[in-house]
């Protein structure tokens, strides 16, 4: 979604002291053209002025608030294995918003272990802290054998959106919204592209 890209832009425009920005740095900074950051700002309202630019902290919230990140989302991750863990101790989800209340696990071996500040639980208490925590995120983390059980088990528990890592398409009511991502298919999209490049210049 480009307005991510527009938010993560104008974030760091903010750290550098920057007040006012035009269109056409914005499209320099994120890769796409002046005219498609005006339309694309222009369909959620009237933002900065003509011929001046925009106010980096004023648009920079306004896009916050269209993207929903102007308040904390909880979020609960269930899979304490190696991906698992590099998500939880990843400090980019805080910053976006997403805060981890819970990270959950079948298998006894990493319950107990810590990742920052959060323990990790066993599934049991999953349920529980969705609720506690009135949470609406779930990020899945699990093998493949367990990602559409997994799936049910947060939809069951109130999760309104999940962000699926395992590398198989979870089945869920037409009210939750999922999000699948698969390395491995990113990998073969580049693998496409350089062996197009190969035969381009045969």
């Amino acid at each position: 979604m480009r307005l991510a890209v527009y938010s993560r832009f104008l974030e760091n425009a903010k750290q550098r002291g920057v007040v006012t920005i035009s269109s056409g740095s914005i499209a320099e900074g994120t890769g796409v053209t002046p005219a498609q950051v005006r339309k694309d700002l222009a369909y959620f309202g009237e933002f900065g002025t003509r011929g001046v630019g925009y106010n980096v902290r004023e648009l920079n919230g306004h896009v916050l608030r269209i993207l929903g990140l102007n308040h904390k989302w909880p979020t609960v991750l269930v899979g304490a294995g190696k991906l698992g863990s590099a998500l939880a101790l990843y400090e980019g989800f805080l910053a976006r918003g997403f805060h981890i209340v819970g990270i959950f696990d079948v298998d006894t071996d990493p319950v107990g272990k810590r990742f920052g500040s959060i323990e990790v639980l066993p599934v049991s208490q999953l349920e529980e802290v969705i609720s506690k925590y009135n949470v609406q995120i779930g990020i899945i983390t699990v093998p493949v054998a367990a990602a559409q059980d997994v799936g049910e088990r947060l939809a069951g528990a109130g999760i309104k959106a999940i962000l699926n890592f395992s590398p198989k398409v979870i089945n869920l009511p037409a009210d939750i919204i999922v999000r699948h991502v698969d390395f491995s298919l990113h990998l073969e999209v580049l693998t496409f592209n350089l062996a197009r490049k190969v035969e381009s210049k045969k």
